[in-house]
């Protein structure tokens, strides 16, 4: 478990900043446009290069790829899990008229479409978290070449 904490702390912190990003969008009635959804990549990605790197500062000599690529998938997962938590509270409870006006914006075919928004949003994190992960290790990584005299 002590391996996991600052995964999960790099986690919890991404997904403030996503609900943050998200609640400021809504301020300004941008929310329903998915295109602004695209930056929650941007911000996805800072929290899982810095969960990794501060890991592998952590760890010093004893960084091992399959170890970063757990900080980094932990930490997404938990962003992830997280927003897509808020996301479905937000949608349902707190802005009823959002998924109405969602539907209208972009998916005039779905009337009762909630399960297919909250499960998009967390594949696309999930996928997100799985990619970003696979390029950030390639930075961290040790290399296995032998170093020229």
């Amino acid at each position: 478990m002590k391996n996991y904490a600052l995964p999960i702390r790099f986690g919890i912190a991404t997904s403030g900043s996503l609900i943050a990003y998200f609640l400021v969008l809504s301020l300004f009635g941008l929310h329903t446009n998915v295109f602004y959804s695209l930056f929650n990549g941007v911000i996805t990605g800072f929290g899982i290069y810095e969960a990794i790197k501060v890991f592998k500062l952590r760890k010093g000599v004893a960084f091992e790829y399959g170890s970063g690529f757990t900080a980094g998938v932990v930490t997404g997962v938990t962003a992830t899990l997280i927003f897509t938590l808020f996301f479905a509270v937000y949608s349902t409870e707190i802005s009823a008229e959002f998924l109405p006006n969602l539907s209208t914006a972009f998916f005039e075919d779905f009337k009762e479409f909630q399960g297919i928004v909250f499960l998009t949003v967390a594949v696309m994190g999930f996928a997100t978290t799985l990619v970003l992960t696979l390029a950030f290790m390639q930075l961290f990584k040790t290399s296995n070449n032998p170093r020229k005299k």
